[in-house]
């Protein structure tokens, strides 16, 4: 269930496929030591801004935000985060797991799990998205050794292939009632799959698969940073919210193409895709980004 990156700019045929069967795949030396340096302060510097002001103990803080600190749209407000979230590599990696000619970004975001945080509770992503077919994958980049004990993520083998669509309440998010999916027969039946990811590593899963993650038990940040890339061609669905559909003027049954999705694969040029002119304050777990004073 794990793949060697090296230099290569595709993933093997036999990734590939493990993805698809298994819904999910750790590549393992994906990011080079000297990327990741350059990288992650720029995140912790970003989501230090996301969050200035907030000194609330976690005791205080609702059972999401006990979850991780989630801070959405990095890219937009920091330049230097853009060659991170359109990566080449990343992007061609999700394009061939996707089998699509051409990937969008979805959305890019820090997911900081703080020491002392809570469990993530098991779901699946595809729910939360009004995109009419499940062609988007996530990429999962932890700055650090994430192992057993400091959130290390799960993943319910299998599970995209299941045709389920159920909505979770992570976190009481919505205010709804906790349900676990695990407890579901069909998904009962399958193993749920512990993926220690060392640094350098990246974590790729389907929208469908079902996932989850371990408390942070240590004394440390776990800090994570995750994009999502959308097959290209996809239509919003409904009119769930959905702040970059909404920025974007995309209605139900239309192609999401707008400039809150840029194209991430391929690139006609060395330039990084500019933000949308448009961007709001920054509140909560937010959809929209801040710029930066």
């Amino acid at each position: 269930m794990s793949e060697s990156s090296g230099s290569s700019t595709a993933l093997s045929a036999e990734a590939v496929a493990r993805f698809r069967n298994d819904g999910f795949l750790l590549v393992e030396g994906f990011f080079t030591e000297q990327e990741l340096d350059g990288f992650a302060p720029f995140v912790d510097a970003a989501v230090a801004h996301r969050t200035s002001g907030d000194d609330r103990p976690l005791s205080e803080k609702n059972l999401y935000e006990q979850t991780f600190t989630q801070c959405k749209g990095l890219w937009e407000d920091n330049e230097e985060i853009r060659p991170l979230t359109f990566h080449p590599r990343l992007c061609a990696a999700a394009a061939s797991l996707l089998d699509a000619d051409r990937v969008r970004l979805w959305h890019d975001q820090a997911l900081y799990k703080t020491a002392g945080g809570r469990k993530t509770d098991a779901h699946m992503d595809y729910p939360f998205w009004p995109v009419d077919e499940p062609d988007l994958v996530s990429a999962w980049i932890p700055f650090d050794d994430v192992r057993h004990g400091g959130g290390v993520m799960g993943y319910v083998q299998g599970s995209h292939r299941l045709g389920l669509d159920q909505f979770v309440d992570i976190g009481q998010l919505r205010g709804g009632e906790p349900v676990d999916i695990l407890q579901e027969p069909e998904v009962a039946a399958l193993p749920v799959v512990w993926v220690e990811a060392p640094r350098g590593s990246v974590i790729f899963h389907h929208a469908c698969t079902i996932h989850l993650a371990e408390a942070n038990g240590t004394a440390t940040t776990r800090r994570v940073f995750t994009t999502v890339y959308l097959k290209d061609g996809r239509c919003r669905a409904s009119d769930k919210k959905s702040f970059n559909c909404d920025r974007d003027g995309i209605r139900v049954g239309q192609v999401i193409d707008g400039p809150g999705f840029p194209v991430a694969w391929p690139r006609d040029t060395d330039e990084w895709p500019q933000p949308p002119e448009v961007r709001g304050p920054k509140t909560g777990f937010g959809f929209a980004p801040e710029p930066r004073p």
